[in-house]
């Protein structure tokens, strides 16, 4: 992840809030996930479909993890304070990872757990009938909530593809619902299939087998997040437009010899660090320094509004 998606950090105007857009898409997610995961625990319950579990666990795991997600915007909302001078802006990092991990422990685990049970020790076939039902509310309210979260992520990715927009992006709040819906959706498929397979071959296997496939499909779901926002919980720096236009802004001042370093980073999705060395030329007054500096952040600062705090380092040219 070493570019941002976000149109505003790229010269491109919009007057979408990331933090609005990412609560919206959370909110549709949690929503569609809590009217579905009680009906597929009832469907499994009645035609002991291990698939049909899988998916129950996969929803309430969801409906938890945009809980997890609410908590860590609510969280990163916080205002600077002494012990936090930079704000909490991170915290939707961290609970983004963690979510990751509950995918991949919880979700993924049990799923496969169940399948490997169900493979081993087969259930007696019922009527699937409910299962199709449930399943098709699943994918209708799923369908819904995953095409709400395309809608909103379009709004803010850009130029680039989807795969690029998340690999650029630097809020997980938005790619995390986007790939639990996706996950979501490739799950319900999954479970269809097996159901159809172990009714049409009067074999509960492929009920077993599609809920291990629903656990693999979790695991490469939250390994995938979890590689994506680890380096946002690191820290990364800003992505290579915004280096380069900072460097350019500094450039345009005339008393400056050369500008040693520029490091970047995102202390949260909406607020990036800069820290700058500059080498000024030999003899100039204190006050053309001064005026100079002044300048230099106050340009930063209104062509990449995220850039809130800019420090610049004044050496003399040697």
């Amino acid at each position: 992840m070493n570019d941002s998606l976000f149109s505003t950090t790229l010269g491109y105007s919009s007057n979408f809030s990331m933090a609005s857009g990412s609560k919206k898409i959370i909110i549709a997610a949690l929503i569609g996930n809590a009217l579905i995961s009680i009906t597929k625990f009832v469907a499994a319950s009645m035609t002991g479909s291990s698939a049909m579990l899988s998916e129950g666990i996969h929803s309430v795991v969801d409906t938890g993890n945009q809980i997890l997600l609410l908590y860590g915007l609510k969280r990163a909302a916080q205002p600077a304070s002494p012990q936090f001078p930079f704000g909490h802006g991170k915290e939707i990092y961290l609970w983004s990872f963690v979510v990751a991990i509950l995918i991949f422990a919880v979700g993924a685990g049990v799923s496969i757990y169940e399948g490997v049970y169900h493979i081993r020790h087969p259930s007696t076939l019922h009527d699937p009938t409910i299962n199709y039902i449930v399943l098709g509310l699943a994918m209708i309210f799923e369908g819904g909530a995953l095409y709400f979260a395309l809608k909103e992520f379009n709004k803010v990715r850009g130029p680039y593809s989807y795969v690029e927009a998340v690999q650029r992006g630097k809020d997980p709040s938005m790619f995390v619902v986007l790939f639990e819906d996706c996950a979501a959706m490739l799950g319900l498929f999954v479970a269809l299939a097996g159901i159809i397979l172990a009714q049409i071959t009067g074999n509960a296997l492929w009920d077993g087998v599609a809920s291990v496939i629903i656990g693999l499909i979790l695991a490469f779901t939250a390994a995938w997040l979890a590689h994506e926002t680890k380096g946002l919980l690191i820290g990364e720096a800003a992505n290579k437009d915004i280096v380069e236009g900072i460097h350019r802004i500094a450039s345009e001042q005339e008393s400056i010899e050369k500008i040693n370093e520029v490091l970047t980073l995102h202390m949260g999705p909406e607020f990036i660090l800069v820290n700058m060395s500059i080498s000024f030329k030999s003899h100039l007054p204190v006050g053309n320094i001064e005026k100079a500096i002044e300048t230099i952040t106050k340009n930063i600062k209104e062509e990449f509004p995220m850039t809130k705090k800019v420090f610049i380092e004044a050496e003399s040219a040697k």
